[in-house]
């Protein structure tokens, strides 16, 4: 069914396609009981797939990766297809329109997509009030957080403190995202000095909560080994609960798309198959260089339930989808908790 929804969707202008395929589920989700239909059809969760991860129950080990629903509008109905948690975001202080379009592109030749939406969201205190009505708690909710555009380096750590505060209520956990290649300078917020400098400042605040929140970094697949060791000894120092491995890449080695297609398209971040053993590669070095003592979240080029399977063996403890969710659907949902499942036995 998702095979000819999706030829139909490749036919319009990518981030097209992608508002059209909210309003649409946001429509179909409001007809009484085709949500629990939706749950039937491709909820693949058993008892046994339950994972608990820095204090949090996921009902399965596959989630959703953020910048699907920037704004928390659709995570409820999501929920429906089987995800074991849902990152919304990245969410921003203040409300911003992003990079000017068009900035959100498919290689279909590669499998994969070049964005550089650039962190267009509607600002925190929407997304807050959207997830104030969350009435699903069985399904994780995680908030990925960044700065606003026009704020300075410098001034960065105001911002990640004002979308965490205000989130805070609402969300089971956090992601710091200073590894999207879209907002200019910022994944120079990757490096050592600076990143300690804000973890620490987000963890002095999140243990002043009754409860703190699992705070975790989501770092690029560019980083050198050096800059891999520097991660870990970060997230040792500043008591992180987990690394997410990986965001886009700004790499074009090995795509078949032609040259030409993509100098027209631009620079951005590449998600999708290219990405499958990079983000693998990745998360092997991080569970073996902190002796599998900090959990890892794997993301990137998982497009089949076997690429799942892989990210786990590496070492992962859960994975994300993204862009296969896009060229797969739903059925991508459930063969990677069945494929899981079944190498787990």
């Amino acid at each position: 069914m998702y095979s000819l929804l999706r030829r139909i969707l490749f036919q319009l202008e990518a981030e097209k396609a992608h508002d059209v395929t909210f309003r649409l589920i946001k429509f179909l989700a409001s007809i009484p009981g085709f949500k629990a239909m939706l749950h039937a059809l491709y909820n693949p969760t058993r008892p046994g797939d339950q994972v608990t991860l820095f204090g949090l129950t996921f009902p399965n080990r596959v989630g959703l990766a953020a910048g699907f629903d920037k704004d928390a509008k659709l995570y409820d109905e999501l929920a429906c297809f089987g995800f074991g948690f849902i990152e919304i975001g990245t969410v921003t202080p203040r409300p911003q329109s992003g990079n000017p379009k068009p900035r959100l592109f498919r290689l279909v030749k590669d499998q994969a997509i070049i964005n550089r939406m650039g962190f267009n969201n509607e600002g925190m205190a929407a997304a807050a009030y959207r997830l104030g009505k969350r009435k699903n708690k069985s399904v994780i909710i995680g908030g990925n957080i960044g700065k606003n555009k026009l704020t300075p380096n410098e001034e960065a750590t105001a911002d990640y403190i004002k979308v965490f505060e205000e989130l805070y209520p609402f969300v089971d956990y956090f992601v710091v995202n200073v590894s999207s290649p879209n907002t200019p300078g910022l994944r120079e917020l990757q490096e050592k000095e600076p990143l300690t400098r804000l973890l620490n400042t987000l963890q002095q605040l999140n243990h002043t909560k009754p409860l703190p929140r699992p705070l975790l970094l989501k770092i690029a697949p560019d980083l050198t080994n050096q800059q891999l060791d520097d991660i870990v000894e970060i997230a040792f120092s500043c008591q992180l609960d987990g690394i997410i491995a990986t965001n886009t890449t700004i790499s074009r080695e090995g795509l078949q798309t032609p040259v030409n297609e993509l100098q027209a398209i631009g620079p951005g971040g590449l998600s999708g198959k290219p990405l499958t053993n990079r983000s693998t590669e990745v998360i092997r070095y991080l569970v073996q260089k902190s002796e599998g003592k900090i959990p890892v979240i794997g993301v990137g080029g998982i497009m089949s339930g076997q690429d799942a399977w892989e990210k786990i063996e590496a070492g992962a403890s859960l994975v994300q989808v993204y862009t296969g969710f896009i060229y797969r659907g739903p059925e991508l949902i459930r063969e990677a908790v069945e494929t899981i499942r079944n190498h787990k036995k």
